[in-house]
């Protein structure tokens, strides 16, 4: 005998338990038979966000971020989006659980809410190149998502992204990231690590959009490796 599905969450109920949490839900799809890479059973599936302004405030003072253990974004988006999880009877799915990874990037463009830019990163209407991922619910239930919406780049004038990068890394051709981190590491790249990338600020959305530069500081450091 089936186990009984509990009542379906509307959107707006599953983001105002997000934003408890610190989260954003951002947006979703529904799950297609060919869909292989979710637990059966799904139906939905929400994307969860870091929710600004105030998310790196909140999220560097919880305990993963005072001990010195690694990762501790990472652990924090287990703990936040699990929770979120057994609230909803639904699964917790991470982007960084691998391999074989999820096709988080995939399930982004489904949602209709996050486009390609003009440099490859995906971006947002409201959250421009800033928009990131730290997991997703899949759920059991069908549930009424919120309307696609148009990429800010179709109205960018000029595309400021495409020719902000000091070394040409990111320009619309594939990602150069040797050069990328080359710079990055080195004295004159300095402003790259500390406030993020150009291309990402040069984004008219992005520069509406109240991200912490300390929070973008802490993806550069991960992501050269730089302590």
């Amino acid at each position: 005998m089936k186990a009984a599905r509990p009542p379906a969450p509307s959107f707006a109920a599953l983001d105002a338990r997000a934003a408890e949490a610190g989260l954003w839900a951002l947006g979703g799809f529904h799950a297609r038979a060919d869909d292989d890479h979710l637990p059966a059973g799904t139906e939905t599936v929400v994307l969860l966000a870091p929710r600004e302004p105030g998310f790196w405030a909140r999220v560097s003072a919880e305990p993963e971020f005072a001990d010195t253990r690694p990762d501790p974004l990472d652990r924090w988006s287990r703990r936040a989006v699990g929770r979120l999880a057994c609230a909803f009877s639904a699964k917790a799915l991470f982007p960084f659980d691998g391999p074989p990874w999820r096709p988080f990037l995939s399930w982004a463009l489904r949602t209709g809410r996050l486009h390609p830019s003009p440099v490859g990163m995906l971006v947002h209407d409201e959250a421009g190149l800033w928009v990131s991922l730290r997991g997703a619910l899949a759920l059991r239930q069908r549930i009424d998502l919120p309307a696609p919406t148009p990429s800010p780049c179709e109205t960018c004038t000029g595309q400021p992204c495409r020719t902000a990068c000091p070394v040409g890394a990111l320009g619309g051709g594939p990602y150069d990231i040797d050069a990328c981190r080359d710079h990055v590491t080195a004295p004159e790249g300095a402003d790259c690590m500390e406030a993020g990338c150009r291309a990402r600020r040069a984004c008219p959305a992005s520069a509406r959009y109240p991200r912490a530069p300390a929070q973008s500081a802490f993806h550069m450091r991960a992501f050269t490796g730089a302590p």
